[in-house]
């Protein structure tokens, strides 16, 4: 990968003026110059509703909102039935190409929004890449691609994952133009930073015909490891007319700061720390006087709960590797995932747990953002994330999209106040589990 410029701090990041979105103004267009969607949505009812007053309409039905006929039997085929709050307030104006900054709950439908919204103002008759998505991990990455193939496949949308691991000539032979091959440039592009940065710096990728540019999970593209990558990606000269959303379970001073740089006259759809708290799943904790009897009361638990299936979360490599070990050794059928490992292998286990094949998978964060599993009913917090925003998305987990779930914390006297700092930042109490463990 080329080597990345330093970029000291945050003052650097480019004005609106040289990374903004399409919807700036009362007249502007979603569309790149003078090419129109083949299918544009109808969207001159929906433009007065949602822009009178400073107050968002919000749609109850996917009908209501104007969408093309072939992405509407897209968004129906792949399972959605109606729009979940985010949907109701944000696709639409995602459609007009306003710019987006979302807040919203881990597992309320934040992929399908940018998704739905994105796909409506890009060409697919054209043989080029006109949308990226980027995201922390190849995780994310590889879920969101399922979404957008599901949703796009009555208009022909074609979608690549470029993500570290694999060799970068892969996507380079994906992107490449050929005169001697059928149209295959892929019109979304779903990356992770440093993949994307590589194939901008190789020409490969044009910011010329990014019509759509999504950051999810934009408040983790903003901590130390992929700060200065992301600031180089947007220093590197995109359209005026580039339609700009960022979106995230959590808003952080950073992600704030981007945005009133970054966004021009966006869509502000923000949550207090308090209306983040996942009311659907129900947090308990179990305090012990030492780190080392944490094992025996895991073990103890699953004892005597029924569990679908659940995500264990501890902080580092190491732990989890001990950890999975040391509950095998006593008799229990599970796995384990942290980002050191071996793409492939990553991808293996990740889809036996989508799959049911298995039933408990022990993470580092790696998968505390975003990673969906409808089955998944119980979190278990082995650890504390070290960084308290992550505590919501990992809990997210569970209880994705509505659904019912519960969360387990185990922790020592030490960790108490760590505890209490969370239940303080986001005005939610987690109850002492109860000894009647059929509640859960």
């Amino acid at each position: 990968m080329s080597s990345i410029p330093s970029i000291p701090s945050t003052s650097s990041i480019p004005s609106a003026s040289a990374v903004a979105g399409a919807g700036s103004g009362a007249n502007a267009s979603a569309s790149v110059g003078s090419t129109t969607p083949p299918y544009a949505p109808d969207q001159t009812a929906a433009v007065t509703a949602t822009a009178s007053a400073g107050v968002l309409k919000e749609y109850i039905s996917f009908d209501d909102m104007g969408l093309n006929e072939q992405v509407l039997r897209g968004v129906y085929s792949f399972g959605f039935e109606k729009p979940s709050p985010i949907q109701q307030r944000a696709i639409v104006p995602m459609m007009q190409g306003r710019d987006l900054l979302a807040q919203a709950q881990s597992g309320t439908g934040k992929t399908g929004t940018f998704i739905i919204g994105g796909i409506s103002n890009i060409n697919t008759e054209l043989n080029e890449v006109q949308m990226v998505v980027i995201v922390p991990t190849r995780e994310l990455a590889d879920q969101i691609t399922k979404v957008a193939l599901g949703i796009g496949s009555f208009v022909g949308l074609r979608v690549h994952t470029a993500t570290g691991g694999p060799p970068v000539q892969e996507d380079l032979a994906v992107l490449h133009q050929s005169r001697s091959k059928a149209a295959h440039v892929p019109h979304l592009l779903v990356v992770t930073p440093g993949r994307f940065y590589d194939l901008l710096n190789r020409k490969a990728v044009s910011p010329a015909t990014i019509r759509v540019l999504v950051m999810d999970e934009a408040d983790q593209m903003l901590e130390a490891r992929f700060r200065e990558q992301i600031h180089c990606i947007l220093a590197l000269g995109w359209p005026t007319t580039t339609q700009v959303a960022l979106l995230s379970a959590t808003m952080i001073p950073e992600l704030a700061a981007v945005a009133k740089s970054l966004l021009r006259d966006p869509v502000e759809i923000l949550l207090e720390a308090e209306q983040v708290s996942l009311e659907g799943i129900r947090q308990y904790y179990v305090e012990m006087e030492r780190e080392d009897m944490k094992l025996e009361t895991l073990c103890d638990l699953y004892d005597h709960l029924s569990i679908q299936q659940a995500n264990i979360f501890v902080n580092t490599r190491a732990k989890a590797e001990w950890l999975a070990e040391n509950m095998r050794k006593r008799g229990f059928d599970l796995n384990y995932i942290h980002g050191e490992m071996d793409v492939e292998e990553r991808r293996r286990r990740m889809d036996d747990f989508r799959l049911g094949k298995c039933r408990v998978l022990i993470s580092t964060d790696l998968l505390a953002r975003g990673i969906d599993v409808h089955q998944v009913s119980l979190v278990i917090n082995y650890e504390l994330p070290i960084q308290r925003e992550n505590y919501i998305h990992r809990i997210g987990r569970s209880g994705r999209y509505g659904r019912k779930g519960a969360s387990i914390n185990l922790i020592t006297e030490r960790e108490r106040r760590a505890q209490l700092e969370i239940e303080s930042f986001y005005g939610k109490k987690i109850l002492d589990l109860p000894a009647d463990l059929h509640i859960m």
